[in-house]
């Protein structure tokens, strides 16, 4: 019985001549049969060492470095629509790579008709600030809680416990039995077991990853070294708009404009062009749909990718979705309301207590919306690796 034992052994295990190991079992079945032709996980993507520039060095990734097996099973999370009550909204669905990983809807769409309360915030460079708090009102505390706040959302994802829903144990239940998750998870974290840890791990990993640096903005930084200095693949007025964004104003006891520039940079700190966590919220108070004010909206995403390579903006902007292109947005800041229930404004748009009055030109605007636009990417929008890989 021995050599009949060893040869079974032998023919499992396999052996090639040189004695290099043959796979005769594929610890990936179900997950190649499923996404064979989108993801090689013999030749995985490269999510944990991307280059990017010198004077990128802010980071939130806190003790959750990206490794490519797990910000690959991060990917396949982030697409998939199991993750809903319903099967019919993944994180994707608000998220989405054509826009700059964020959504043309005002509200996006949840499960049974249900809508977010806010507009779906855009998450390129979500890693690269030093606020470690997401959402727009910083309700968690990392980007690794944030994941899997959605998913249990009844109005989102749906795996909210209430009105007979499961909750995200029933969540995890259902990932158990899909055949490819427990091959992943295996394949990622050493076994198959799926917990809420590892899926928000996997997930922020993901998100992280999403990066965008090969814009008109970092080909002139990387050659003068610093913003102050023109740079000299901008034309004339994309400088301009660069030192208006930089420079802060000088306002008279009225809170006028007298000198300077708009200041942008007091909490859009560049290179990363990232939200100062120190910020308070910036005078749009409103709640979608509702009477009632919210003072509490305190982020922002990147100013990065605001629009897309073709200049076009890729979302409404704000939490409301309320305000459509640079142009509004700049309005908005130009002239800042004080009312009595924003009790939150931040004191850089009330100088002397009185809302900023930046008494922009016409000119200045265009400058400054012609810079805004230098910040985007092409990569981005078309690099694989951050692309659905349900789509075979």
């Amino acid at each position: 019985m021995r050599p009949i034992f060893a040869l079974l052994t032998f023919v499992l295990i396999g052996c090639s001549q040189n004695g290099d190991a043959v796979k005769t079992l594929d610890p990936l079945i179900a997950a190649t049969s499923t996404f064979g032709t989108s993801i090689d996980f013999n030749a995985l993507a490269n999510y944990a060492n991307q280059s990017k520039p010198a004077y990128i060095t802010k980071d939130n990734a806190g003790g959750n470095g990206i490794i490519d097996k797990q910000a690959t099973l991060g990917r396949i999370l982030f697409y998939d629509k199991h993750l809903s009550i319903d099967n019919s909204i993944s994180c994707a669905s608000c998220h989405k790579q054509t826009f700059a990983f964020g959504d043309t809807a005002i509200q996006s769409a949840g499960v049974s008709n249900g809508k977010t309360i806010r507009h779906s915030m855009r998450l390129i460079n979500a890693r690269f600030a030093n606020e470690s708090k997401f959402f727009w009102n910083e309700r968690a505390s990392s980007l690794e809680v944030q994941t899997t706040m959605p998913i249990q959302d009844h109005l989102e994802m749906g795996f909210s416990g209430q009105t007979g829903r499961g909750n995200l144990t029933t969540l995890i239940t259902k990932l158990q039995a899909i055949p490819y998750y427990p091959e992943l998870f295996t394949w990622a974290y050493g076994d198959n077991r799926v917990t809420e840890t590892r899926m928000q791990s996997a997930l922020a990993q993901f998100v992280r990853s999403i990066q965008s640096f090969d814009s008109k903005y970092d080909a002139g930084r990387a050659v003068i070294g610093n913003d102050a200095a023109p740079f000299p693949n901008f034309s004339a007025v994309e400088n301009q708009g660069k030192t208006l964004f930089l420079t802060p104003p000088v306002f008279n006891a009225n809170g006028e404009r007298i000198a300077g520039g708009f200041g942008c940079q007091g909490c859009h700190q560049s290179p990363e062009f990232d939200i100062d966590p120190n910020s308070r919220n910036n005078g749009i108070i409103a709640v979608i749909g509702s009477t009632d004010f919210d003072v509490d909206v305190t982020r922002a995403p990147s100013l990065r990718d605001l629009t897309n390579a073709q200049g076009v903006v890729n979302t409404p902007l704000m939490h409301t979705g309320g305000v459509k292109g640079l142009n509004n947005m700049l309005n908005h800041y130009n002239s800042i309301n004080t009312p009595p229930r924003n009790t939150n404004l931040d004191p850089r748009l009330r100088p002397n207590n009185r809302g900023q009055q930046l008494l922009m030109t016409p000119d200045e605007i265009t400058a400054v919306v012609q810079f805004l636009r230098t910040l985007s990417g092409k990569n981005v929008y078309v690099d694989k690796k951050w692309s659905d890989p349900f789509l075979q």
